[in-house]
């Protein structure tokens, strides 16, 4: 197969490409029908366990529910992560269907709407409130329900993230508090009938670089110490992002996770336990976990040939996996890993262009790739599909049907 490390970690059963065991041909099967997302179980409990080799024991894990939200993955990881975190109403209810307690379920983001509120307040979980304007709102209602409730600040802070697929702090931002912001609102906030946990603070996503990492958890540790600086409690809740990132096109570099997990030990050592005792530090993770676990299967519908240029038509497209197309934040568009998923080990190779069913030049899964030769029927498989795949995309385009999603 290809030597692009995601791929290399799924196996092959002869010729056909294997998904928890299960051959792809054997698998679709079982599907009943293509496009489908699949999502090796192995893969994921695998990545936990790593991380928690990397990690310092003390350090939890969440699980970033936005990252992949199917049911049965969410399941999964509640019985290995210490830690939901949640964006939406819905995403809440998936977390609290699994056995994860509600105090260990997160409810962050921008725009919560009163609705949405309630619920968290009724079901106890620690909303991370993003404006003054929130905080307001989540005391009145725990005052009309007579609940007290759990809360957290989530910080935007006066720095930026470099090498991070998106910005999430320092500067204007609808996400969190601005920094200068807090010790005022600390002071507002001790009148309210509120548990106040401590702080969140998350800078950016999808970042390779161990040494921006590094000196982004050392900036954070030191901006929630000052702030902590200002609270009339103890702080008993430290949530200090993640951003961990996955590598997605060709000249990407895996991270290297082993200076990130020193240097939180050595802010732990240092910093964290020795001044902050009580707080419980949480590094909050999605598409590190679950994203290479997945693979998009679609099947080869028709080849053409336009003015010398070879084109595979498959089934499924950018109305399910519109990040692997190029659409979902691409400035300049490059190729998800991919393979024809019946013809692994085959070496002699054609340039394809592979389009999806869809009628738009957007709908472009791989521009200009070198593949086997592939036929009518074959299966087309792009990887690093476990993350921001099916939820991101959008899948009422042109009235096409929903792709299974399993968990094998």
């Amino acid at each position: 197969m290809s030597s692009h490390p995601s791929i290399a970690m799924f196996e092959a059963v002869q010729s056909c490409l294997a998904v928890g065991g299960i051959s792809l041909d054997r698998l679709a099967e079982r599907v009943g029908s293509t496009p489908f997302f699949a999502y090796d179980r192995r893969l994921i409990t695998s990545r936990v366990g790593y991380l928690r080799s990397m990690l310092p024991a003390d350090v939890k894990l969440s699980y970033a529910v936005k990252a992949n939200p199917m049911p049965a993955v969410v399941q999964h990881l509640a019985g290995l992560v210490d830690a939901l975190d949640v964006a939406s109403a819905f995403e809440m209810k998936t977390a609290l269907d699994t056995p994860m307690t509600a105090s260990h379920v997160s409810f962050a983001g921008p725009g919560k709407t009163t609705s949405e509120l309630i619920q968290a307040v009724a079901a106890g979980v620690t909303i991370e409130m993003e404006s003054s304007n929130e905080a307001a709102r989540v005391a009145a209602i725990g005052h009309r329900l007579g609940i007290r409730p759990r809360v957290a600040l989530r910080v935007n802070p006066d720095f930026q993230v470099k090498g991070s697929g998106m910005r999430m702090g320092g500067g204007p931002q609808q996400f969190g508090i601005d920094v200068e912001e807090i010790p005022a609102l600390l002071g507002e906030l001790a009148a309210a009938d509120l548990e106040l946990l401590g702080f969140h603070v998350f800078a950016g996503s999808q970042n390779l670089h161990a040494d921006i990492l590094c000196e982004a958890l050392s900036r954070n540790v030191a901006l929630l110490q000052r702030l902590a600086g200002d609270c009339k409690w103890p702080v008993r809740y430290l949530n200090l992002g993640g951003g961990f990132g996955i590598p997605y096109f060709e000249k990407d570099h895996p991270l290297d996770l082993l200076p990130v997990g020193q240097r939180l030990e050595a802010l732990m050592e240092t910093e964290i336990r020795p001044n902050l005792p009580d707080a419980r530090v949480v590094i909050e993770l999605g598409r590190y976990i679950v994203g290479e676990s997945g693979v998009y299967v679609t099947r080869v519908v028709d080849r053409k040939v336009s003015r010398g240029r070879i084109y595979l038509v498959v089934d499924g497209g950018l109305h399910h996996q519109l990040a692997a197309s190029g659409n979902f934040g691409q400035v300049i568009r490059r190729n998800y890993p991919i393979v024809v998923g019946n013809r692994i080990g085959e070496t002699e190779l054609e340039n394809v262009s592979v389009v999806g069913c869809l009628c738009t030049p957007l709908d472009l899964l791989g521009d200009n790739v070198m593949l086997p030769h592939a036929e009518i029927g074959d299966f087309i498989v792009i990887f690093q599909a476990g993350a921001y795949g099916l939820t991101a995309s959008p899948t009422a385009f042109l009235g096409h049907p929903l792709p299974p999603e399993v968990l094998v």
